[in-house]
């Protein structure tokens, strides 16, 4: 593949979930995600980072199709995968994997662990049944877990066990790409070091490419490279992790960056408050989303949605105000 040619490409990817609705009366429709763009490169990880509800998990799924897109276009591998087949988006999916959440709820509790990582062999290799469990076993081991583990029920482990055995299942047909859903927020604090160094030696190992999703600021700083910001279901900033940490530019940003704690005295900055609370995606102000929460919103804020541009060395943001 052309080096300058990114391995994901998302473009104006909109989702919304009719809710209510009845024989006389039509539903109404929830936008999780609106007009969302961005890259993301061979061997790279993007963060999407913002408060519960601003559609980063939507955005993971559509991209896989768990959820179909309500329009956009989204281009994977220099193929464009809405219009794909559901025969020929399986044999896609070989490529792009999912980390979930809750490693317990995404594991078939009726089926031993060797069964469930040979699963996506059997589906998408030829391979017998014989090397089929020796690649089963072979990643166990790399993820840091014993042969004998592959004849237990997903029950019989721990959290961080559970999700070490998630991320084989996600490695086994060799990705290029993961989408990590909050793969480390249900886990303790030692075992998410663990799980986050054993996804950053896979990346190494097999050129991953990972967009990690996550609402914890200080897990992100260290995996990603690149951050976008999002603040009911659209992107507020995106730029290189060091430019984004170092000089956040959208209020809300700021405001977030703000709240992490630090024992670092250098890396204290003076604490940014968001008033009231994130609105409703049913029924999203006019104008900027951001405007009732914003200490520096001007008139244009209320009348004109802003738009994101690049507002120096490809640091892009949607603020009237910068």
């Amino acid at each position: 593949m052309n080096n300058t040619t990114p391995l994901l490409s998302v473009e104006g990817l909109n989702k919304a979930f009719p809710i209510g609705g009845s024989l006389f009366k039509k539903p109404r429709l929830l936008h999780a995600t609106r007009n969302v763009s961005f890259t993301l490169n061979a061997g790279e990880t993007l963060g999407l980072v913002g408060e519960s509800g601003s559609g980063k998990s939507t955005i993971g799924r559509c991209i896989l199709r768990l959820h179909e897109p309500t329009s956009g276009k989204i281009v994977f591998d220099s193929t464009e995968i809405t219009t794909l087949s559901p025969s020929d988006m399986k044999a896609m999916r070989s490529k792009m994997q999912i980390i979930f959440q809750d490693p317990y709820g995404s594991l078939s509790p009726r089926m031993k662990i060797g069964q469930i990582l040979a699963e996506p062999l059997k589906i998408h290799t030829t391979k017998s049944a014989a090397e089929r469990r020796e690649t089963v076993l072979e990643m166990l081991a790399h993820v840091g877990m014993r042969a004998s583990h592959a004849d237990r029920y997903p029950h019989e482990f721990s959290g961080g066990q559970r999700q070490r055995i998630a991320i084989a299942r996600a490695l086994i047909m060799r990705p290029e790409m993961i989408v990590a859903d909050e793969a480390v927020s249900a886990l303790d604090v030692s075992i998410q070091a663990q799980i986050i160094n054993l996804m950053v030696e896979a990346q190494r190992e097999y050129h991953l490419a990972y967009l990690f999703i996550s609402h914890d600021l200080s897990v992100v700083k260290y995996m990603v490279d690149r951050v976008a910001v999002l603040y009911l279901g659209a992107i507020a900033e995106l730029a290189k992790r060091d430019d984004l940490y170092r000089t956040p530019i959208h209020p809300y940003t700021q405001a977030l960056l703000s709240a992490v704690p630090s024992v670092d005295k250098s890396e204290r900055t003076e604490k940014t408050y968001l008033s009231g609370e994130i609105p409703s995606p049913l029924n999203p102000p006019p104008g900027c989303a951001f405007r009732p929460r914003c200490s520096r919103a001007i008139p244009r804020c209320k009348e004109e949605k802003p738009v994101i541009h690049d507002v120096g060395g490809g640091h892009m943001a949607a603020c009237h105000v910068v």
